[in-house]
């Protein structure tokens, strides 16, 4: 027991240690596998693949439906007080009859104007648009995570611009401090350095902010419920070079065409609309159907029948005095007793085969209305084509030009950083020999802060629209 007393202790500080090391291997989450993971999890993903099933349901039925039909049918019933006696066919008066009905049908399409042929191909292609529409959603949460990813790491850097921009400050109050109890400076410098610093503490604060707002939209893609334990890795992320700009935007346009499936969605539904308009002529075509049945009955209170020989007049209406005719029959039936359900079942057997033809001669105008509206369907369908490459085509032209746009921004304030730099640099010499007073050295320090902001936006508007680039090309999205 001792030496368990002991232990305790050790294994306490050891699970201590290990609770620690545990939370320091946190999972960081790259861009991969945010995307991955928002894909397999998001509702609206979710959504568009139990409709892409449901088209395949509805294929499936379409082929089905070539097929012979086949229903079978059962009955039992029960009649009270006067009944008709199948054995003899006379009424009869408070008897209970029971009797059993077996119907078996079945039935085939032979022909009706290729309806059900092209029935199966549009369904086809209904499914394929189902399809691309699944990729399409993909594609939409991609671009969302990206970009909601890089404002993290956007945020992230203008977190450390705004606490190295502190932490100068501060260095700045320490020196001011000096040498205003030196006498070399103004007390009132020191105030407005320090009022400068209570400034950039606010901007660290919403800069902590909009940091917190960015993880927050990031795991709302995500459908994750917390974000208290959710971290992104952090890449290297050279900008990128001008090469791609090279490209021309035809050229990318298409590449894109080719691989986007918003494009083959759309072309999927108009080859769709147009076996429509063959499904709807179909209705003019006359119809020709094959249709056989199988049946039998039994019941309960008919009789065996014999026949003999004997020839026997059977009266027509009235007897034979009244003058009207007569039916002479060579044989005479006598009843023999009972009639076993299964001799029935054998006995009562019934099968035919029908075939039908249906020529539709008018039917309220609804087969010309039909094709009508299937006409304007394809139209229509025409029409989306066209909008959806247009769009596309503008999509990217605006990508491109943001592109362009962004390089150029990053170039110059590439510039205006380095010139601001070295100006501050200059000011804040000048400041500590007393050349300069607080308000300027507070406005070069906020201009440097500014263009150091500026560049990283540009810088990361750049990679992004970059990025988007080469995804309309059918690149993936990785950092």
């Amino acid at each position: 027991m001792e030496i368990f007393r002991r232990l305790i202790p050790i294994v306490f500080i050891f699970s201590i240690l290990f609770s620690f090391q545990s939370s320091g291997q946190q999972k960081k989450w790259s861009l991969e596998e945010c995307i991955s993971y928002a894909i397999k999890n998001n509702i609206q993903v979710k959504q568009q693949e139990l409709n892409a099933e449901f088209n395949q349901n509805t294929l499936f039925q379409s082929w089905i439906n070539a097929l012979p039909t086949l229903n079978g049918a059962a009955s039992h019933s029960y009649s009270f007080g006067r009944a008709l006696d199948e054995s003899t066919y006379r009424f009869t008066k408070d008897t209970t009859i029971q009797s059993n009905n077996f119907y078996l049908s079945s039935s085939i399409t032979l022909f009706n104007g290729l309806q059900t042929q092209n029935t199966i191909k549009q369904n086809k292609y209904n499914l394929l648009v189902a399809q691309k529409d699944v990729e399409k959603i993909k594609n939409d949460i991609s671009l969302s995570i990206s970009l909601a990813y890089l404002q993290i790491l956007l945020n992230m850097e203008l977190l450390e611009v705004s606490k190295s921009q502190l932490d100068i400050t501060k260095q700045q109050i320490k020196r001011t401090s000096q040498l205003v109890e030196a006498g070399s400076l103004a007390r009132g410098s020191l105030l407005e350095i320090q009022a400068q610093a209570a400034s950039e503490e606010l901007s660290i604060v919403n800069a902590e902010n909009y940091l917190n707002i960015s993880y927050l939209n990031l795991t709302q893609l995500l459908e994750l419920e917390t974000v208290s334990d959710f971290t992104i890795l952090v890449p290297e992320l050279p900008v990128p070079g001008e090469d791609f700009l090279i490209e021309q935007v035809n050229l990318i346009y298409k590449d894109a065409e080719n691989v986007l499936p918003q494009i083959k969605s759309a072309e999927y539904s108009l080859r769709s609309s147009e076996i429509g308009l063959d499904i709807a002529r179909g209705s003019r075509s006359p119809r020709i159907s094959l249709q056989g049945s199988y049946s039998t009955r039994y019941s309960n209170i008919r009789q065996r029948l014999s026949i003999s020989d004997d020839e026997f007049t059977f009266p027509i209406g009235v007897v034979e005095a009244t003058g009207q005719p007569v039916v002479s029959f060579p044989q005479r039936i006598t009843q023999m007793g009972d009639y076993p359900f299964g001799d029935q079942f054998k006995d009562n057997l019934a099968y035919g085969l029908t075939l039908n033809l249906s020529i539709p001669i008018f039917n309220g105008w609804q087969t010309n209305t039909a094709i009508s509206n299937s006409k304007l369907s394809v139209l229509n369908s025409r029409y989306q084509l066209q909008y959806t490459k247009n769009l596309l085509y503008k999509e990217i032209q605006q990508a491109y030009a943001d592109a362009v746009a962004a390089l150029k921004k990053y170039r110059a304030t590439e510039h205006a950083v380095s010139s601001m730099e070295e100006s501050f640099r200059y000011t804040e010499q000048k400041f500590n020999v007393g050349l300069v007073n607080s308000v300027e050295y507070n406005t070069s320090k906020n201009q440097l802060t500014r263009t150091q902001s500026d560049l990283l936006q540009a810088k990361y508007e750049f990679i992004f629209k970059t990025k988007v680039l080469e995804f309309y090309r059918g690149n993936p999205l990785t950092l």
